[in-house]
């Protein structure tokens, strides 16, 4: 049941993760620019998919703040337990699958919009093994038996607990905050695609639904 990876700092693993994040949004991108929705980039299909992914933005931004309220920085100092981290061990990493998700509907096809929400999700599913390594290494059996009775990601919601209180770290809530804001960025930067798509600037190999 314990993770095998070789033990890594978890500042490694997040560094790597970023990188891997980077490398998978270059590869993405140059899918949806070569790629349109079915219909064009007017048609209600289009326009439906994209108000989907608006609100899965949304949703991702609010969500992540409000897991980092619970975590606030203590990941590496105790296990956290409460809240959404009572129904999963990763109710961060689930938020951000949501934003990813968005993001990739910004396109106006749900195929982009499922092969963002496939690369968010192989990605954190390998820089989630590793942090398992380590807590385990910190935490021992107090970490299994959280790893036992908790999901890795999907919530269960009958395991919910909360906090009575919360001690709050405001730079850790504005920083992911911020982070979450730049899922937006998606927003203008299809829309640029769309237009260069409209004007035949860039050209469409194939048409996804």
């Amino acid at each position: 049941m314990n993770p095998t990876p070789a033990p890594l700092e978890l500042g490694t693993v997040q560094k790597l993760r970023k990188v891997a994040v980077g490398l998978a949004l270059v590869g993405l991108m140059a899918l949806a620019v070569a790629t349109q929705s079915i219909g064009g980039v007017d048609s209600a299909w289009h326009e439906t998919v994209e108000s989907i992914g608006l609100v899965a933005i949304a949703l991702s931004i609010v969500g992540r703040a409000w897991c980092t309220l619970y975590i606030g920085g203590r990941k590496k100092a105790e296990i956290v337990d409460r809240g959404p981290y009572s129904v999963s061990r990763n109710p961060l990493y689930v938020f951000s699958f949501v934003g990813a998700f968005g993001i990739g509907a910004q396109s106006g096809s749900l195929v982009i919009a499922a092969a963002f929400l496939a690369a968010a999700v192989l990605v954190f599913h390998f820089t989630v093994l590793r942090e398992e390594a380590f807590l385990l290494r910190e935490f021992g059996d107090s970490y299994a038996r959280y790893m036992a009775r908790t999901p890795r990601f999907w919530p269960r919601f009958s395991l919910w607990r909360d906090a009575d209180e919360l001690t709050i770290r405001p730079s850790l809530f504005l920083l992911t905050l911020r982070d979450g804001l730049v899922f937006l960025l998606a927003i203008p930067l299809f829309e640029l695609i769309d237009a260069g798509q409209s004007v035949h600037w860039l050209k469409v190999l194939a048409h996804l639904p």
